[in-house]
């Protein structure tokens, strides 16, 4: 019952990448890339509201 199927070649793994994805752009050179403490501040967090003692009474101590 085991069916052996058929395996694409690497070229036409690369041609269906292609119609996926589309056009790679090109590669950035490692003098252009931005390093951490260039970059603005992290968006990841927001930003804290009020000060110590709110944090306490949001932390239940």
């Amino acid at each position: 019952m085991s069916e052996q199927r058929e395996s694409f070649t690497d070229e036409e793994y690369a041609f269906l990448r292609h119609v996926r994805f589309g056009e790679l752009p090109d590669r950035v050179a490692p003098e252009d890339r931005a390093t951490a403490s260039e970059t603005e501040v992290r968006r990841d967090r927001p930003e804290p509201i009020g000060g110590p003692p709110d944090w306490d009474l949001r932390a239940g101590g």
